[in-house]
């Protein structure tokens, strides 16, 4: 009991850092992109002020996206997989 205490809490860990590397990660290419598309358009640089809110916008619909929610399957995946496995091993 205390081997499978001791699984649980240092997977949490391992599966809440993975989860904060990448969420931080995939914003941060979102934000990279947002700044490459406006760098695009705008070859004399713009306004400081549009870009900021540009940038801003595109960052609160990624946000909201599908992408962005599929991160918390590091939580689940995982947790599932250890689920099946004790099932199976203690079935058969």
């Amino acid at each position: 009991m205390i081997g499978f205490a001791r699984l649980a809490v240092f997977g949490l860990i391992g599966m809440t850092i993975a989860f904060w590397l990448l969420r931080i990660y995939f914003s941060s290419t979102q934000r990279e992109e947002l700044e490459k598309q406006w760098d695009a358009d705008h070859p004399d640089g713009g306004d400081a002020a549009a870009r900021d809110a540009y940038i801003d916008g595109g960052m609160a619909e990624y946000r909201k996206s599908l992408g962005r929610k599929l991160i918390w399957l590091v939580y689940v995946i995982p947790t599932l997989a250890v689920l099946v496995l004790l099932y199976l091993t203690n079935e058969y």
